[in-house]
């Protein structure tokens, strides 16, 4: 696989991981979003759990999306700096 190829594919991935880490980030927030509604019409109470997952959910899209930005910027450095050559 060239440098380009390899580079498109390796943005094209991070782009889908990416997305995939907010919808799975948006869904807890849904689920923590709902629950904190019911609570103000005397639901079970499940809301703590729901928020800290939404919480760690959204830190980890975070962490992976810089760590796969990085990456990326890394890779795309590299092949420019393999075409000055």
């Amino acid at each position: 696989m060239d440098s380009e190829t390899k580079l498109q594919f390796v943005t094209t991935f991070s782009a889908l991981i990416t997305a995939a880490f907010g919808l799975v980030a948006a869904l807890a927030w849904n689920e923590a979003i709902k629950e904190a509604v019911g609570m103000f019409l005397d639901t079970d109470g499940k809301i703590w759990g729901l928020l800290i997952y939404a919480i760690l959910v959204t830190i980890l899209a975070v962490i992976m999306t810089i760590i796969i930005a990085r990456n990326v910027k890394k890779l795309s450095d590299q092949i420019k700096a393999e075409k000055k050559e």
